[in-house]
């Protein structure tokens, strides 16, 4: 864990106004996974993009429930600023535990998702919003670099497990003669 407060600490070191505020910004999208909900309705209005858009909230209801029902509260891994309470936080502090990243994962499993769904598109703008995501979280210290790997397996997997899994219904009750 001391390597992990190493690169939390000099990220500390690198904070400057405008990554600040930048940093505050993109985190707050991912509060209560709206940007994630957003994205998911935005594709779901759209016939030509309905189709993923329901594989993609289908994910981000798996994620959802597997990520802070079950695995956060199993790890129950205390957050970097109440370890180092030496810290001065630029956002609130949060309640529920570090471990994997809530804000990172869903933009992990929807890129994963977009990815097999074969939307590189989809896919590549979800990859770099969680990217950028995983280091707000870090930069702000909310979370330790291991929550934030974690999160980005954990994401990937599910998101593409999900689809995978999802397809092959799809394609069974497509095969299935009526009644």
């Amino acid at each position: 864990m001391q390597f992990e407060f190493k690169i939390l600490d000099y990220l500390q070191t690198i904070h400057n106004p405008v990554l600040d505020s930048t940093m505050i910004g993109v985190s707050a999208l991912g509060d209560k996974g709206m940007i994630y909900i957003a994205f998911c309705l935005l594709l779901l209005l759209y016939p030509k993009t309905r189709r993923i858009g329901g594989y993609l909230s289908i994910c981000l209801a798996i994620e959802l429930f597997v990520c802070n029902g079950i695995i956060k509260p199993i790890v129950a891994r205390p957050r970097p600023y109440t370890i180092n309470p030496n810290v001065v936080l630029l956002t609130k502090a949060f309640k529920d535990y570090s471990f994997p990243s809530g804000h990172t994962t869903p933009a992990f499993a929807m890129a994963a998702g977009a990815f097999r769904l074969k939307r590189k598109d989809i896919g590549i703008v979800f990859l770099i919003l969680g990217m950028i995501m995983a280091f707000s979280r870090m930069y702000l210290y909310m979370h330790f670099p291991t929550d934030i790997l974690g999160a980005m397996i954990l994401g990937s997997i599910l998101g593409w497990v999900v689809c995978e899994l999802v397809m092959r219904i799809e394609e069974r009750t497509k095969k299935k003669p009526a009644v």
